[in-house]
């Protein structure tokens, strides 16, 4: 008799009111990023990293919208994203790139904001890291250097972030030889601010943070994060590699505006206790709810 195979879950289809949801949320990051590019940085020679910084520099030598750029270059990268992450990256993407690129030329013909350069990287910065964390938060992207170095990652020795950031300084340094060497320190400003807009809008302002916390006096300092901080806590059972005594570890998950007044628990009850803090991208499930201080 022949040994049954365990039934394998079939995947779920995705509600409508989910799919919608990020639909709507493409669409406003792939505004976003049309604004950022036409209003802000095309206009003053200034480029940022990836798909379309290449697309910038393509667009000023050949005089040629950079929408047609941004989506001829991205279509490769489509189907390299369709065979290496899947059917609903490649469509979020395709769906976001072609937004794009429509929002570029229809905002092509509208004046820019401000032609002072420092203003057009500091806020075209903002705008764009914004746009791109949202549609990458909804599950696409607009720039296929990102897939590209995943495949380069595999056979080489080198990160992913490594390879990103070693096409970018070649893209930004690019830009010193067609516009001028000032507006690739532009670009390079631009490029940093919406870096780090994206990291915000990815994990959000509210960033949570993990907290364990090794001490004798292990209950006490868990029954004060409970009623001082409103936080719930895990006792975990933990072994010293070096006496091999039992210890009680304690678990638990704040905010960043709660991390000073934890470490202050902790000093007031337990001054040799081990203390470690960690930052956490994403928390789901379980009782993270913040309940009332008494």
């Amino acid at each position: 008799m022949e040994a049954q195979l365990p039934a394998v879950k079939q995947h779920t289809r995705t509600p409508l009111a989910k799919v919608l949801r990020r639909a709507v949320l493409i669409f406003f990051g792939a505004a976003l990023v049309s604004v950022g590019l036409e209003i802000f940085l095309v206009p003053n020679n200034i480029i940022d990293g990836g798909i379309v910084g290449i697309s910038i520099i393509t667009a000023h030598l050949s005089a040629l919208p950079i929408g047609l750029f941004l989506l001829l270059y991205n279509l490769p990268f489509l189907l390299l994203g369709y065979k290496q992450i899947g059917k609903t990256f490649a469509l979020s993407t395709l769906y976001a790139v072609l937004l794009m690129s429509l929002g570029t030329w229809l905002l092509h013909p509208v004046k820019a904001l401000t032609v002072d350069p420092l203003l057009a990287a500091v806020f075209g910065g903002i705008i764009l890291g914004i746009g791109v964390g949202m549609v990458i938060r909804s599950g696409g992207s607009l720039d296929g250097t990102e897939i590209l170095a995943i495949l380069f990652s595999k056979k080489t020795p080198f990160s992913v972030g490594e390879i990103v950031m070693f096409f970018n300084l070649f893209i930004l340094s690019s830009a010193g030889f067609v516009f001028g060497w000032d507006r690739a320190m532009y670009s390079l400003i631009a490029y940093y601010i919406a870096f780090k807009m994206i990291d915000i809008t990815i994990e959000g302002f509210d960033e949570s943070k993990s907290v364990w916390v090794i001490s004798e006096n292990s209950r006490e300092i868990g029954e004060a994060i409970i009623q001082r901080l409103g936080r719930g806590v895990t006792y975990l059972n933990g072994e010293g590699g070096f006496s091999g005594d039992s210890r009680r570890v304690i678990f638990c998950v704040i905010n960043r505006l709660e991390e000073a007044k934890l470490k202050s628990i902790v000093e007031e009850l337990d001054r040799t206790a081990f203390l470690a803090v960690g930052n956490i991208h994403d928390v789901k499930g379980g009782r993270f709810k913040k309940k009332n201080i008494h």
